[in-house]
């Protein structure tokens, strides 16, 4: 892991500037593993470009014309030396990550009780550096791929495509130098010479290597595979390092301070866990890792800014500064928010009801408004003659238009209304044909979908398809709403229900959500009738296994109620339907549990009949089949 400075503290973010300290001196900036190295200074990077244009190119193409003229795919990027090439040989495999095989409570105690051992913030690289300081002294040579960034060897790549050059190396391990875990290992060339660029040059890697003393960062180096226990030891103890520099820790940990740092690092860890396992859905766990790496990003520029100005900052300099510092400031700010809310509080961005209830129109009037391009005298012959008629072209502006006691009606199209995330009148929103030929796209650029907080909203006969927003499909935050006849097409979260607020859904599909299809928070109530729950918990995780989420999940303490008639659960990752309760306050006989669901919801059996009544739940004539992990569940947490 390349080190570089850390950025001024927010007290003042021109004070490395105007004491110099860009220039050498400042503490290390923890950046992610797959990061660009930090650049060397503006005679190292015009050298490394000149080494790598091809033979003969003029001054005056180097390097922009010449990537201008030649653009190339990663595959076929020219490596700068030229002569005779010895094609080099795949890399061996590397170490498999221990970190991904360990439950939460393994990692916890990994962290907190054998690394950090207690230590507080400014004391976590001095704890890091004597955790791997006694796993390499197990081991003084051993051979691993070093992964660096291609701007050492390449003047023009795609990054996607090649996100690191790996060449097999020799290690050979130097005493500890300093208190920072990012000090620095010995590395040569090993046999036989292999990369995952076959035409790399010998001769390309021998020259990097020699500017740079033989020496690279060590948490650049992997470990390969094959090697002894003492070698196996040092790759977990470097996996640990890259881990907690990359996830865990935060720059503002030292300056904010805290009283027991190792419980916040266990919170981080289950963070992270929650993210993993899809607990928090897919999409919501996407977008703080984005933020986060954005906030790294966003830390490197002011980094590199302040060094590139010489002497006192002109006003313009300053004025640059402090814009870059403020915006990482708003993104350390919308972290911290993040992390504290654990990112599964619907609402983790920023409040979405702000818009006051209009209540009724004067004198008590209703209008019926006509969303459609072109409005015919056949579109409206089943209103009565007294009907009041708006015509919209658009569904945002129809819904804007409204006061409670309204009726949306809309006609066959593709529509998108941000203002579905705003619902705070009693309105009806209808369309008008077949379901499947009224379809509403969620607008990606917004975090939310459809969010009610009225007394009364209903939704029929419409097609909802859910496109990057990464909140539930369909929030209900208070009041009630009802869905009749639609369809659900969920990415993010699937149907929501908060807490004190009510749903109900009958005669709908509500399919491919990333977590239940229908969440129901403590104290929340539904009423779930003839619909279709299935492909849902489509979490893209890599241990996927341990969601019990699926087509129906109840969270308990206080029991939200639950009738559910005559539903077709199926063909769920999860379970059909999971009841997460935090407190063994219930004992639960799961045999008896599972036997009733799978008999049609048999209420005879007397152990299920007490256990429904405890969590007011009412299920009859339901069909819950082939989903991955069962039909039903209680899980305590």
């Amino acid at each position: 892991m390349a080190s570089g400075l850390r950025a001024a503290g927010p007290e003042d973010p021109l004070r490395a500037v105007s004491q110099g300290e860009a220039a050498a001196g400042a503490a290390p900036v923890r950046a992610v593993v797959a990061a660009p190295r930090p650049v060397r200074g503006r005679a190292g990077r015009e050298a490394a470009r000149r080494r790598l244009q091809p033979p003969g190119a003029p001054a005056a193409e180097r390097p922009g014309k010449a990537a201008e003229a030649e653009p190339e795919a990663a595959a076929a990027v020219r490596p700068a030396a030229a002569g005779p090439e010895e094609e080099a040989r795949p890399l061996p495999a590397v170490c498999a990550s221990p970190l991904r095989g360990m439950w939460r409570a393994e990692k916890v105690a990994l962290y907190c009780d054998a690394v950090l051992l207690g230590c507080q913030a400014e004391d976590v690289d001095e704890a890091m550096s004597k955790y791997l300081s006694g796993k390499l002294a197990q081991k003084e040579k051993w051979l691993g791929v070093w992964k660096t960034n291609p701007e050492l060897f390449f003047v023009q790549f795609e990054e996607a495509s090649l996100p690191f050059v790996g060449i097999l190396v020799e290690v050979t391990c130097r005493p500890r130098q300093s208190s920072s875990p990012c000090f620095k290992v010995a590395v040569s060339v090993a046999e036989p010479f292999s990369s995952n660029i076959a035409n790399i040059p010998r001769e390309a890697v021998d020259e990097v290597l020699a500017e740079l003393a033989q020496s690279v960062p060590l948490l650049e180096v992997y470990p390969v595979e094959g090697q002894d226990a003492a070698v196996g030891d040092i790759a977990l103890a470097l996996e640990v390092v890259r881990f907690f520099y990359d996830f865990l820790w935060r720059d503002w940990d030292e300056e904010e301070g805290c009283e027991n740092y190792t419980a916040l690092i266990e919170e981080r860890i289950n963070l992270c866990c929650d993210m993993e396992d899809g607990t928090i859905p897919g999409p919501i766990a996407q977008r703080f890792r984005k933020t986060l790496e954005k906030y790294k990003s966003k830390r490197a520029e002011l980094i590199e800014y302040q060094g590139s100005i010489k002497d006192d900052p002109s006003a313009a300099e300053a004025v640059e500064c402090w814009k870059k510092y403020y915006e990482i400031v708003m993104l350390c700010g919308l972290l911290k928010t993040w992390e504290d809310l654990r990112l599964r509080v619907h609402g983790p961005f920023f409040p979405r009801i702000l818009r006051r209830r209009k209540g009724k129109r004067d004198l008590g009037k209703t209008i019926t408004h006509i969303v459609a391009k072109v409005m015919t005298t056949e579109m409206v012959k089943g209103l009565s003659s007294d009907t009041l008629l708006q015509q919209h072209g658009d569904l945002d502006v129809a819904l804007d238009s409204c006061y409670s006691g309204d009726t949306v009606v809309i006609f066959p199209g593709e529509y998108q209304a941000a203002n579905l995330a705003l619902l705070t009148e009693d309105i009806v929103i209808r369309g008008v044909g077949k379901r499947e030929e009224i379809l509403i796209t969620s607008e990606p650029s917004h975090d939310s979908f459809v969010v009610s907080k009225a007394d009364n909203v209903k939704l029929m006969h419409l097609s909802l398809i859910q496109q990057g927003t990464v909140d539930g499909i369909v929030v209900v935050e208070s009041g009630h709403l009802t869905l009749e006849n639609c369809v659900l097409k969920c990415e993010g979260t699937g149907v929501c229900v908060l807490t004190g607020a009510a749903l109900t859904v009958t005669d709908s599909e509500i399919t491919g959500a990333q977590g239940a299809g229908v969440e129901l928070y403590p104290g929340s109530t539904a009423i779930l009738e003839r619909n279709e729950i299935h492909h849902c918990n489509n979490l893209r995780t890599s241990d996927s296994s341990k969601s019990t989420l699926g087509g129906v999940n109840m969270k308990v303490l206080p029991a939200p109620k639950l009738k559910m008639t005559n539903n077709h659960i199926y063909g769920n990752n999860g379970y059909g339907v999971s009841i997460l309760q935090p407190t063994e306050q219930f004992i639960i006989v799961e045999e008896a549990l599972s036997k009733g669901a799978a008999s049609g919801d048999n209420k005879d059996d007397n152990t299920l009949s007490k256990v429904m009544q405890n969590l007011n739940l009412e299920m009859n004539n339901n069909k819950i089949e082939a989903n991955l992990k069962g039909d039903i569940r209680i899980v305590t947490s």
